[in-house]
């Protein structure tokens, strides 16, 4: 790999400093924190920064600035995961993984109350382009990247120690693979598995890797699931976009008077019914497109207690308007359903829309039908998705939760 450079123990003349090895660098035009270096950005690279290269990374004027990953033909060439011009090395990495799982385990002692969350949470855990839940004894591992690629047979035994896992599912996008230059063969191998079951705060769900999206289930929402559960009791309840049916499932066993659950996506649909049966809860479950099926249910006067909207990821770009229509059109339809008085939950995991911004969309929905919401409460993933203090985006999901008045 890369990393595996020669001894030199030169002087590199550009930067004035002593090297203890020859080591790939690339130059950044302008100075930044923030991890993700676009194109633009990027002034001239060493010959030996090849595809993959873990890269020492110097400012306009040929100074040490800082580590990253590198990959010339990526979207994003630069990765940063260290702003210091202390001598780094792949240890860097194993390093991170391990305090990784001393985050979850340790810290947050998760395993106490679940044996699935989010393991390595990429850029805010110093890992870019890995991206890993536990689900009992299985990594559902996501990559995005080459050199996360490259790297995952070295990483994967410490891994499993560190998070109790014995085996792999690996999930690489096709058209990621194909801009970065992921081969289609080699690699972590994964293991024959389609299904596991989990539990979390005493529910239990099944994943199903064969039709789950991303690495098989929504870790972030665990504790949102739970809040949502305490309001349940004795109120009818509309859980919009249900996918594997947690809110819904969550609602039933707290004792909702009645739960109907909406999801487009009917493999989602027969996964959340099976969860649901799995812990013996009742709950209606329809296949139907949530924009067309809440228009219907307006016609008809129907409203609800206690109203939830978990779409799918809308935006996909720093300027997607199409998104951001989806999610004003999805609140001004979905407020209408909440009884007066009711409560109204509504989620954003589009990392490119800002907590404020999806306030504002919100609020603005609402005001268009002559609806005011008492917010009560602004949540978010669960501490396993920690958000990097120079890394907004890794703040992703934005819940609301508030009262129609």
């Amino acid at each position: 790999m890369q990393s595996d450079f020669a001894e030199d123990n030169s002087i590199d003349k550009r930067r004035g400093m002593r090297l203890d090895r020859a080591v790939p660098t690339v130059q950044i035009k302008n100075l930044t924190f923030h991890p993700s270096i676009w194109p633009k950005m990027i002034g001239e690279s060493s010959p030996d920064a090849t595809p993959g290269s873990l890269v020492q990374v110097l400012d306009k004027d040929g100074n040490p600035f800082g580590w990253g990953l590198w990959n010339k033909r990526s979207n994003m060439p630069l990765r940063i995961v260290s702003h210091s011009a202390e001598p780094l090395d792949e240890s860097f990495f194993e390093q991170a993984i391990r305090r990784a799982a001393v985050l979850r385990r340790e810290i947050h002692r998760l395993d106490d109350t679940a044996n699935a969350y989010r393991a390595i949470h990429g850029d805010a855990d110093f890992l870019p382009g890995l991206v890993a839940d536990k689900f009992d004894d299985v990594l559902s591992v996501e990559l995005t990247n080459l050199a996360a690629w490259q790297r995952l047979p070295r990483w994967l035994p410490l891994l499993h120690e560190c998070f109790d896992t014995k085996r792999l599912v690996l999930s690489v996008d096709d058209t990621l693979a194909r801009v970065e230059g992921i081969p289609r063969t080699g690699g972590a191998v994964p293991d024959p598995v389609r299904t596991v079951k989990i539990r979390e705060h005493g529910i239990r769900y099944e994943v199903d890797f064969s039709k789950g999206h991303k690495t098989g289930f929504f870790c972030d929402q665990r504790d949102n699931r739970r809040k949502f559960g305490t309001y349940a009791a004795g109120r009818n309840v509309l859980d919009l976009c249900c996918y594997n049916g947690g809110f819904a499932v969550s609602a039933a066993l707290a004792g909702a008077s009645e739960v109907t659950a909406i999801d487009l996506d009917e493999a989602a649909v027969e996964m959340a019914k099976r969860n649901a049966n799995l812990n013996g809860a009742k709950v209606r479950f329809t296949h139907a497109d949530a924009f067309t099926w809440v228009r219907t249910m307006i016609e008809n006067g129907r409203q609800w207690d206690l109203v939830i909207a978990d779409p799918p990821k809308f935006i996909h770009g720093r300027e997607d308007e199409t998104g951001m229509g989806k999610y004003a059109d999805l609140n001004k339809l979905a407020v209408q359903l909440v009884k007066p008085g009711g409560l109204f939950v509504t989620c954003s995991c589009s990392g490119q829309l800002a907590a404020d911004t999806f306030e504002r969309v919100v609020i603005t929905a609402a005001h268009k039908r002559q609806l005011r919401l008492q917010i009560f409460d602004r949540t978010g993933a669960g501490p396993d998705h920690p958000t990097l203090s120079n890394y907004p985006e890794s703040r992703y999901l934005k819940v609301l939760w508030s009262r129609v008045v």
